[in-house]
């Protein structure tokens, strides 16, 4: 048995595929698919049951591979307290992000880190907040950037910033002569959100519960609730007149006057919590103060900055 095995049958469980978890383990699938079989065959249990286009993972296999996971994570924590003894500012630094978070938050952060902590090299990583969180916990990112609510076993968190909402609207929408817009107002338009599976739209459904809706009945004056695949296509989609959305107030920028307009909600102004989340075994907590730090000093426009608490 050995630590790469160990990987691929977590790779297996994890994807549901040998071709998938084989790309994600850079390696080609019949290298995965005969060490995972001299891993059963050593064993003597059958981790997955094989189907054409399936891969399901035995009982027995959920209990093992809970545990292959459980190794690698502390074959990780072995190394990053050999990286400790040395420097925790230096060697990479993997960190994650959601991606209506990412693009507006490491172009500001990217520098400030890269001045104060020159030799801690950051690897990226942008996805959704569940996809995250696994890999946090399997030791693949050491630290990501996420909104809340977001509660996970052995995962520590520290909230940094909170973050209003505005609403987009085409040019010369009838908002336009409103200084602020009242979140019942969006109940009676046509609401572009992000698809299923992304926290911004489940914020945003928080904020207007009549939003969440599929169709309505025939006469309502309420319209429908429209999806985009990303904040961008959602903005061009605005700006084509097909409806209007909510951002997240990081994400304007000066040359959305050019296609949107651009209004603040009315009080209680919905926001979201953005937090910094990270293994509480995860020994070097030195570079996760580095990108605390970083981020409360990097000038983020719009946002309303925490009480200042070191990590802990």
């Amino acid at each position: 048995m050995t630590l790469t095995e160990l990987k691929y049958i977590v790779a297996v469980a994890r994807e549901r595929h040998f071709g998938r978890a084989a790309a994600a383990c850079f390696v080609s699938q019949p290298t995965l698919s005969v060490a995972v079989k001299k891993l059963e065959d050593e064993l003597g249990v059958t981790l997955f049951e094989r189907s054409a286009g399936d891969v399901s993972v035995t009982p027995i296999g959920e209990r093992i591979v809970s545990e292959a996971q459980r190794v690698l994570e502390q074959v990780q924590t072995i190394k990053q307290l050999a990286e400790q003894g040395k420097d925790p500012l230096s060697g990479p630094l993997r960190l994650g992000a959601i991606y209506t978070i990412s693009p507006y938050l490491l172009p500001y952060l990217i520098p400030v880190l890269r001045q104060r902590a020159p030799q801690m090299q950051l690897l990226l990583e942008e996805n959704y907040t569940v996809r995250l969180a696994e890999m946090l916990k399997q030791g693949e990112i050491d630290v990501a950037v996420l909104s809340e609510p977001f509660r996970e076993s052995g995962i520590a968190t520290q909230a940094i910033y909170d973050e209003p909402f505005v609403v987009a609207t085409p040019l010369n929408h009838p908002w336009e002569a409103q200084e602020r817009i009242d979140a019942a107002q969006l109940e009676a338009e046509n609401v572009l959100l992000l698809s299923p599976g992304n926290c911004f739209r489940d914020q945003i459904l928080q904020t207007c519960p009549e939003l969440n809706r599929e169709a309505l009945p025939t006469g309502s004056s309420l319209q429908r609730t429209l999806q985009g695949s990303s904040l961008t296509t959602i903005r061009h989609m605005v700006a084509g007149g097909i409806g209007v959305t909510v951002l997240p107030a990081t994400s304007v920028t000066a040359g959305d006057g050019q296609l949107l307009s651009i209004r603040p909600f009315a009080e209680p102004v919905p926001m979201r919590r953005v937090v910094l989340a990270w293994r509480r075994n995860f020994p070097r907590r030195e570079a996760i103060e580095a990108v605390r730090r970083a981020i409360l000093d990097c000038g983020l426009p719009t946002v309303v900055m925490l009480p200042d608490a070191p990590v802990e």
